[in-house]
Order: C-alpha cells, then structure tokens, then sequence
C-alpha cells in the first residue's frame, strides 16, 4: 500500500502491499496530532517537530506542586517518561495518533477551574437539556471529531466503520446521551465546608442536641406503622373476618361430596343438581310464616321421565328394597314402584296375586329416602303431591312424606333402638330405661298413666333410654361433638292421610305432627297460650286426640285434605308442607309451622314440649325443637296399625304423585348437610356398618340374629355410673 503523501521526489515505489526490511531500520514512534490539525503528513510532521522545538520554550504556568496526567498532551517535558518507541506495523499506514477526550478535557478550554489545570479526569452523564437550561459552557463535552471513521486497514482486520460504532465517534451524535470527560482539580474542595452527611460521621456530632426528634423522623415512624398495620389487616385480619363471615356457607357446603370447596357445583349431563334447573325463579325465594326471608337450598321437581332410584342411580334420593317391620307394614318395598312419568314422581302401590313371589306380602310399594344424602337442619320443606285412591272416602292406604334425624336409618330399626324419637339434651331420669329409676320407686307418672295402653301395662314409656345421651361416660362410644352433648333421630311429618274418624265425618284428613321423647305424664303438652300452641283456622283444622304412647309423644293436628286431589277425583296436585326454626344458643325461640294446601294450619313452638317437673309431672326437662341434621322420605305403606283397611273402597294399582320437592333455609342461615360440625354423623355412622346396612336387625346391643352386638353406653346418672 503506498504512502498516503508521496513527495515529489521521491523514487518510484516498485511494489504495493507490505513495506520492505528496510524500513525497519529507524523506526518512528507516532506523535501526537494537534487538535487543529490531526492527520498530517510525514513531512509535515517532522517539520513541525523541529519548528517547535526552535519556538516552544515557555514552561507550563502550573504550580511546582502540580503532577500533570500522562493523558495530557501539553504537560512540560520531563514531568512523565517519553513514550517508548516500537517498530511500525508491518504494512500499516501512518496514521497519525489522535489526542483522546481524556488529555482534551485537561488541555482544553474547560479543563481548568479557577484558572488552574485540573489532574484528574471525572465522567459525567451528558444532559438532555443542557443547551436549553444555559449550561453549555459548564461542563461542556469536548469538540466532536470528524476524522475518526475507520476506513480501510492493509491487515483486513477491518474494512469500514461508522461513527455511530466507534468509541469515540466523530461528529455530533443526536440523541445519543453519554459519559462527558471533564477535568476535577481536588484541591478546590479541599477547604469546603463539609457536607450534612459527613456529620453523620463524626464522633461528637449531636451531643449537645437536647431533643432527637423531628418532623421527618416522626413521619418515618408513623410510615412504618401504617404499613405495619396494614400487612397484619392483609394477612391476619382479614382472613379471620372471611372465615367468619363465610362460616355457615362452608358448614353447608362440607358434607355434599357434589360441591367444591368454594361452593360450585358442577353441571354434568343427566345428573341432578342440589337446585333442579327446571325450578321456577319465581320459587327460589319466599317469605316464611314467621315474616323472615328464606332462600331455596335443594329441589327436584322431577320432570325428566324414566329416572329410577336404585341404590347409586341418584346423588340424593335412594329406593329401599326392605319390610318396614317398625310399623308391622302388610307391603314390600321394592326399587322397581319408584320411577319418574309425566313430569312427577310416581310411587306405585300393587296388589301380589302371589305372596310367595313377595316374601310372603300380599303388596308391593315403594319409599324413596334422602338418608345420609341430603340432610337439612331448620328451614321450611314443600312438597305438591297427589294421594291414591279413587276419591276421598277410600280407606286403608298410608301415604306419608316425613323428615327424620340422620342418626337413623328409616326401616332399619338397629338404628333407632334408644335413638327415635329423642330430641333431649338433659342429664336426668328422661334418659333412663322406660323413665323410671333404677330401683323401681318413680316417678309415679312414669310407673302409671291413663293413657297408655293395656297392651303396655299402662306405663307411661317402654323406650330403652337415650342410647347417646348427655349422661354418656367418657370414652363410651358417642356420635360428637361431645359425649355431654343429647343426640337423637327425631322426627317430623308433613303429612300421613287417613279417612276422617269423627262421628259422621266424611273425606280424608291429614294428620301433620312431631313425635318426642322422653314423655311427659299422660303425653300432654302445654296449649294454654299461642306461643306454645295455635291453630290457624279451626273450621278445617283441629288438635289430634291422639297423643302418644309408651314408645312415642306425639304433638298433632289434623286437617281436611281438596276432595280433588285424589287419584280418581282428579289428582290435582296440592302443595304440604312444614316451616321450624332450631336455635343451640336459644332454645325458646324454636317453633314448628305446618301448612296444607298453601295456608298455614297449626304452629307448636319450643314451650309447648317444656319441662314437667311438678308433683305428678314425669320430671323430665325440656324437649327440643329438632336440631338434628333431618333427612326426608316420601312411602305409600298399608298397615293395620294405621288404619282399618276396607279393600272394596281401593284400587290397584294405587298411585302417589309427587310434582316436586322444595327446601328453603333463612336467607344468611344455610344449613345443609348430613354431618354438620355440631352435630355429626359420618363417622358414627361408618363405625356401625352392621347395623346401618342389615335391614333384619332389630336391637343395637343384643347379640344372636336380630342384635347389631354393639355395647350399649354407659350412663353416668344411672346406678352404678361410669
């Protein structure tokens, strides 16, 4: 590659490309360019060199203390060591070596403060707005260059190069901000007065200060508080209000194996929902008897045909396939009479032509249960239903739809030995052996009453005792919470229809009640006031003259039923129901409201089951309004037991219909579920499989074929004790 400034005399160059040993023989250390003049030639260079020699003999005007960097291009000879010099490059070309921002911003202009040269270079990030705040000449960058594009190089290292990729570009840079070189002479500060933070740092600073505070140390302080406090309401707090607020959803929601953990549940094809879709929106809310709002929990209104109810067919109702011997029932119930047509459920009723073929029974029917599927524990259920028969004088069916505590299994009578129909959580003679003491002395009441029955000796009760009452001793086997805690399977009825008893009476009745123990004398309850007791309207609703007997107390009324509403009269579908409130914490409050055709017939509340402790009382304590998780069954039984049965007023095959059933629960108090937290079943329940599953067993505690052979708790108040 040829010399860059050939002069005019010099030989012919008779080869391109390296340069030749000879040229190895003296070789030139680059100097320096000027700023005004950064590429020059050779020649021009070496005559510079000398004419400034000649000319340069001023010394620099800096103190003799000052040490000049080595980066500065005009520092007085001597003051750092002369380069070294190092043979050129073979094959490069001469370029002149270009001063950098370092030794610019100590030589220029703007590397002096106060009129002296500065010793140390310092960077600073170049300003946005330096032009248009005035402070250009404060700091100011160095000149821009306009020779350092890389063009070529004779060693292919490099061909071409922009400014833009340099690291000292040339020209100006728009846009670009960077670090500015400039000079800092230390002794200017060096007498300055400290900074505030330097304070910090001496040893006797704020000795004399009387007070520490100030009004941004109270502020920082009040800062962190708040945020203190804050953190503890997000992650404590808060928490605490949700679960609280949420509680009684979440108690709801625990036991429905169909529901998540926030409450949804899930839409799969064919399958019933806790609410039936079908549910009108008109009917999921209403306004109770008792003037509170209430909100649908659970229907089914059973419009899709052909769904049966085998065990496993369906998540909450479930066809038995038992004798219902409690009751000494003359049917069968088989799975096959429960089935859904037309819209409605149908419970079929059949006559056998051969018992033989029907375990000896001369019928066949069906009863449908919730049992340990849906629970719900205080609210108000409905049902619109159709009665068998071809009118209203037929005689002899038992159609019932009735709720019971989950703690027994309906028709499985192991479960409600010493369970049904307690609803008691005292500790006295109510959870004895047929009511009476140990010894045999009493209660009078208990010993005899005038309204029990021969065929009972005429005592007043022949229950068992209370199997889990609040007597139980610990470490006895106990359904929870607690063993101190009464726990029973009470039970309370919509409806079971008879033919009307009364002398002249004509049509059907319906007979709406509660059953109870323990009893009280004679099987009376208080009626004296509207709290404890009160019909609606006595032109079609009176009390039952029925009030119990040695293994039940029984608080009724009995109303007139639609002469239309029967199989072969219409089957018009009327609605039947019953509303009760159960509150732990307040006990009084409880009532019962049943209703028959839409009205309200007869209320009982909490007084009327109240204690009877006087002379000729049976010294039992209050009896409660239910507070049992209750599950609902729906049966059309025939029974000598229920009624005189006439054949001739029948037909067969007989049908009740039911168009739909509905619960509703007080709006914020929901409460479903067949193990609820304060009174559960689920493990009492799987610990008792014997006897929850064999449908032949009679007793809890007795052994042989008709005994579960479970232990019989102890109870702390009888003899003995625990």
């Amino acid at each position: 590659m040829s010399t860059p400034w050939p002069s005019s005399d010099a030989p012919e160059q008779h080869r391109s490309g390296a340069s030749t040993p000879e040229d190895y023989a003296h070789p030139r250390t680059p100097l320096t360019s000027t700023f005004d003049s950064p590429l020059l030639s050779p020649e021009s260079r070496d005559r510079d060199q000398a004419s400034s020699s000649r000319t340069n003999t001023r010394s620099s005007s800096v103190g003799t203390n000052f040490v000049s960097s080595p980066l500065n291009p005009n520092a007085p000879a001597g003051s750092h060591p002369a380069p070294r010099s190092r043979p050129a490059s073979r094959g490069s070309t001469y370029f002149n070596r270009i001063a950098s921002e370092e030794s610019q911003a100590l030589a220029g202009p703007y590397g002096s403060l106060g009129g002296q040269r500065g010793s140390m270079v310092l960077y600073r990030l170049a300003a946005d707005d330096a032009s248009a705040a005035g402070n250009t000449d404060h700091l100011a960058p160095p000149k821009a260059f306009h020779n350092r594009d890389s063009v070529v190089s004779s060693s292919g290292d490099s061909v071409f190069s922009l400014s833009s990729d340099s690291k000292y570009p040339s020209g100006l840079v728009v846009g670009t901000r960077g670090f500015v070189p400039y000079a800092y002479d230390p002794d200017v500060d060096k007498d300055a007065p400290d900074d505030d933070d330097d304070l910090l740092h001496t040893p006797d600073y704020g000795r004399n200060r009387r007070s520490y505070w100030s009004k941004r140390g109270i502020l920082n302080v009040g800062v962190l508080v708040l945020l203190v406090a804050a953190v503890l309401t997000l992650f404590l707090c808060y928490p605490l209000l949700d679960f609280f607020r949420n509680e009684a959803r979440n108690v709801a929601i625990t036991a429905n194996v169909r529901i998540n953990g926030t409450g949804q549940a899930p839409v799969l094809f064919q399958m019933p929902q806790l609410i039936d879709p079908d549910t009108p929106e008109s009917a999921k809310t209403r306004t109770g008897f008792d003037g509170e709002a209430y909100e649908l929990v659970f229907s089914d209104e059973f419009n899709l045909d052909g769904r049966t109810f085998y065990p496993g067919d369906d998540p909450y109702w479930e066809a038995v396939d038992l004798w219902y011997g409690s009751t000494a029932d003359l049917e069968w119930y088989d799975p096959k009479q429960v089935y859904t047509k037309g819209g409605a459920l149908q419970i079929v009723m059949d006559q056998v032509t051969d018992p033989s073929t029907n375990h000896n029974l001369s019928y066949v029917s069906g009863m449908l249960q919730s049992w340990n599927k849906f629970c719900f524990t205080s609210g108000y259920i409905e049902v619109s239903m159709t009665l068998p028969g071809p009118n209203s004088d037929t005689q002899g069916y038992w159609p019932g739809a009735w709720t019971m505590g989950n703690l027994g299994r309906p028709g499985y009578r192991a479960t409600t030995d010493g369970t049904w129909p307690y609803s008691y959580d005292a500790c006295d003679v109510g959870t004895f052996p047929n009511q009476t003491y140990a010894d045999g002395s009493g209660p009078a009441a208990a010993l005899h009453s005038d309204q029990s029955r021969s065929k009972y000796n005429y005592e007043l009760s022949w229950l068992p005792g209370q199997r889990v009452s609040a007597c139980t001793c610990p470490n006895e086997e106990h359904p929870g919470p607690s063993n101190s805690v009464g726990r029973g399977v009470p039970e309370i009825d919509i409806l079971e229809a008879e033919k009307n008893k009364t002398e002249g009476g004509v049509g059907q009745v319906v007979s709406q009640s509660a059953q109870f123990a323990p009893f009280t004398h004679d099987y009376l309850y208080v009626n004296d006031t509207q709290d404890a007791w009160w019909i609606y309207d006595e032109s079609r609703t009176r009390p039952n003259t029925y009030k119990g007997s040695a293994i039940q107390q029984a608080v009724s009324a009995l109303t007139t039923l639609p002469d239309d509403m029967f199989q072969g009269s219409g089957a018009v579908f009327k609605t039947l129901g019953f509303e009760y409130w159960a509150n732990p914490k307040n006990r009084g409050e409880g009532f019962i409201t049943w209703q028959t055709d839409g009205k309200p017939t007869v209320r009982m509340g909490a007084a009327a089951m109240g204690p009877d402790q006087g002379p000729d009382g049976s010294q039992v304590s209050q009896r409660l309004i239910p507070e049992e998780p209750m599950s609902i069954v729906l049966n059309l039984g025939i029974s000598k037991n229920w009624q005189t049965i006439l054949p001739e007023t029948m037909i067969f095959p007989a049908v009740m219909q039911i168009d739909y059933v509905r619960v509703y629960q007080r709006s914020g108090s929901t409460n479903i579920g067949c193990d609820p937290k304060d009174y559960p079943t689920a493990d009492y329940i799987n610990s008792h499989l014997e006897a929850y599953s064999n449908p032949n067993l009679t007793y809890w505690s007795q052994t042989g074929p008709d005994g579960a052979g479970y232990p019989w708790p102890k109870n702390s108040a009888l003899a003995g004790g625990c």
